[in-house]
């Protein structure tokens, strides 16, 4: 997978939380597009088998063929372009359940439930750098399961249910806001025991936390 082209972008389905997604945009996804459609789009086709790369969020080669391979499946054009049809006829197809978008909202609310809705977003924006990096694993999930990385998924906030305001961060986040600039790592300074957090050069400091690449 090339990760040097994924984008995140922003998901409109909260499965469990609110109705799975809402009436398809009229305007065509096609490759290169950076909507909350996008996110919804990968997560069914990979639930049916399109899509072998994972959430990523980012319209590339990868989910363009996922969905010709869809559309000559149910008789449709097959041009890769996911048209108004196209998103009807997957909708009815597939029905994501745990979605990106909620391990994003679950993440930011157990990691900053107490910081300022900047400090909420800039916690979703280093998940997503991470997907984007070559050190990290390739889709939201992975990043935020990947083992020793987050606290909050060791000592079980991570279960919590996010607040609105928590799901509302994610979706700036993965409609590109990065408060951080960038960042991979962040730490409270009144808290992180690693010393190789510390040792990490600065590049933003929000509410109680610090982000270093």
């Amino acid at each position: 997978m090339n990760k040097a082209a994924i984008v995140l972008s922003l998901f409109a389905g909260i499965a469990g939380t609110v109705s799975a997604i809402e009436t398809a945009s009229a305007e065509p996804m096609k490759k290169g597009a950076r909507n909350e459609h996008v996110l919804d789009l990968q997560e069914r086709l990979t639930a049916l088998g399109y899509l072998k790369n994972g959430t990523t969020g980012y319209y590339g080669s990868m989910t363009t063929e996922a969905v010709r391979q869809f559309q000559t499946a149910r008789k449709l054009p097959s041009d890769g372009v996911a048209d108004e049809a196209t998103v009807s006829s997957l909708k009815q197809a597939a029905a994501p359940t745990e979605t990106a978008l909620d391990h994003l909202a679950r993440i930011i609310y157990a990691e900053a439930r107490g910081e300022s809705f900047d400090g909420q977003v800039a916690i979703g924006a280093v998940v997503l750098n991470r997907v984007q990096s070559t050190i990290f694993p390739d889709t939201i999930e992975e990043v935020i399961l990947q083992p020793g990385q987050f606290s909050a998924v060791k000592d079980g906030q991570f279960e919590l249910s996010p607040s609105e305001d928590a799901y509302t961060a994610a979706k700036k986040a993965l409609n590109g806001s990065d408060p951080t600039n960038g960042a991979l790592y962040y730490y409270n300074p009144k808290t992180a025991k690693a010393s190789w957090s510390k040792a990490r050069t600065p590049i933003a400091k929000i509410g109680n936390h610090v982000f270093t690449r």
